[in-house]
């Protein structure tokens, strides 16, 4: 065999170098794709495991797992508990990322539902939006575990301030603040939401504070979503004592009237900085509403505010405007009281007060031993408004 017809030597093949080439190529890439592999599983185990669980034009919110929060909450530690609420205790939690968030752990006794009734409650939940509503980043079901994970608020509820368990003080532009903000989440929530939605339990320890003390409605484990056509649901009575309604403790009758009743309640609250019932005080102080109402029909009034911001300066008619607004949430009657828009524009006085307030209903104490005790008392017979004309209407509130 000649040299011409032989084969041609490996080392002088001509498709050798590219070869080498390419393999060096596919292989940069694959320990490249390792690489990113590797650190894409260790910050997938990092990060809370999420899924979409609203979809459409709604916001997203993450699907935590239990693990998660229970490594963010250093396993429910008690001392991270920033609260309890009708459901279940809620805890101070810092995610992988630094985040710090308010891990609400529901009780399973109590809310008894499955994970599509769950998820389903948590896309309703989402669902509403607005500045003056605590947001829902996500939630966790996991066998009996059910979990909401919320933003966390620096300054917590308003309770820890207005019953004196934090060190701060409020000045009037603050508290009006508050007041306006509560006023207009339930505006959004009665009115201006696409469902209509009733809270059932507007209450100080409901209330959070961001770091502007902008404060933020919470906790609607009560909630109740309200069909269109109806005046008010007939329903066992849920809530806390103190804060409710007369029509709706005694006969059932629950409506959103229920909720501006309670904020009536929460207005005294803030301006007077104390709890609406104090069993530990003389018999006429004990209940706020009450000793409020007395207050007015001497004059005195002003003995109501917070003795502090009087200190502190503030201007005696807007005091005096926002405890004549609590009085028209009171009323004994539930029709009337304003509905929340009117309420938001009286406080912001776009709209002149036409309707003078009455006695507001409050219970008959002489059984109550405490505040647990179930509503079998009588309420004060309802009184038919009292003329802004009549010599017996407080001058204050003329």
């Amino acid at each position: 065999m000649d040299a011409e017809s032989s084969p041609p030597s490996p080392a002088k093949h001509p498709s050798l170098p590219l070869f080498i080439f390419l393999g060096g190529i596919i292989l940069l890439l694959l320990l490249i794709f390792i690489l990113i592999s590797r650190k894409v599983i260790k910050r997938t185990k990092q990060r809370p495991v999420t899924r979409d669980i609203v979809s459409g034009s709604l916001r997203t919110i993450s699907y935590f797992n239990f693990e998660t929060l229970k490594k963010a909450t250093k396993n429910f530690d008690q001392l991270n508990v920033l609260g309890r609420g009708g459901f279940g205790p809620v805890y101070l939690g810092k995610l992988a990322d630094g985040r710090l968030v308010a891990v609400k752990k529901l009780a399973f006794e109590k809310s008894q539902q499955g994970e599509s009734e769950f998820l389903s409650e948590v896309r309703m939940i989402t669902s509403i939006q607005h500045k003056n509503l605590v947001r829902l980043l996500g939630c966790c079901s996991d066998g009996a575990q059910r979990l909401l994970v919320y933003e966390y608020m620096k300054n917590r509820s308003l309770d820890l301030i207005v019953y004196g368990k934090k060190d701060i003080l409020l000045n009037w532009g603050t508290r009006f603040q508050i007041i306006l903000g509560i006023a207009r989440g339930l505006q959004y929530l009665h009115e201006d939401s696409h469902i209509r939605i009733i809270h059932r339990d507007i209450k100080a320890s409901n209330i959070l504070l961001d770091d502007r003390f902008q404060p933020r409605i919470g906790d609607f484990g009560l909630a109740r979503f309200f069909p269109e056509d109806q005046a008010y649901l007939s329903t066992a009575f849920a809530g806390t004592l103190g804060y409710t309604a007369p029509e709706y403790a005694i006969r059932g009758e629950l409506s959103e009237k229920a909720d501006i009743y309670s904020f009536g309640v929460l207005v005294l609250e803030i301006i007077s900085c104390r709890r609406n019932t104090d069993l530990t005080l003389p018999s006429e102080m004990q209940y706020l509403p009450e000793y409020a109402w007395k207050l007015c029909e001497r004059s005195m009034l002003t003995d109501l505010i917070d003795s502090r911001i009087q200190r502190d300066g503030f201007v005696e008619k807007d005091v005096l405007h926002a405890v004549r607004v609590a009085f028209l949430c009171l009323q004994p009657e539930a029709n009337q009281r304003p509905p929340m828009s009117e309420i938001v524009a009286i406080l912001t006085c776009k709209v002149e007060l036409e309707t003078m307030p009455s006695k507001p209903a409050f219970l008959d104490r002489k059984k109550r031993n405490d505040e647990k005790i179930s509503f079998d008392s009588i309420l004060e017979p309802f009184p038919s408004p009292i003329r802004s004309d009549s010599p017996s209407f407080p001058r204050h509130l003329k």
